[in-house]
């Protein structure tokens, strides 16, 4: 299972996490900052659980290209 988690209040709105995995990431059109997509939000942490290995790689690549810091990628 890959564990895919973003901290939103911190984004700064770069847009790398959608350049590298737009089938997990969008702009918000409101705030600019970064939704990642079918999260469930607890305690300001925005978070996906996915049997899809697929994404793995670009969701890595999402977790490097940021400079926030925001985004926590963990398979289990």
């Amino acid at each position: 299972m890959l564990i895919i988690t973003l901290q939103r209040a911190k984004c700064i709105g770069c847009n790398y996490c959608q350049e590298v995995a737009p089938e997990q990431y969008r702009m918000s059109k409101k705030d600019g900052k970064a939704v990642l997509l079918h999260a469930r939000e607890r305690s300001g942490f925005y978070t996906v659980k996915l049997h899809d290995m697929t994404v793995l790689e670009a969701n890595q690549k999402a977790e490097e290209a940021c400079p926030s810091k925001i985004i926590k990628v963990k398979v289990q």
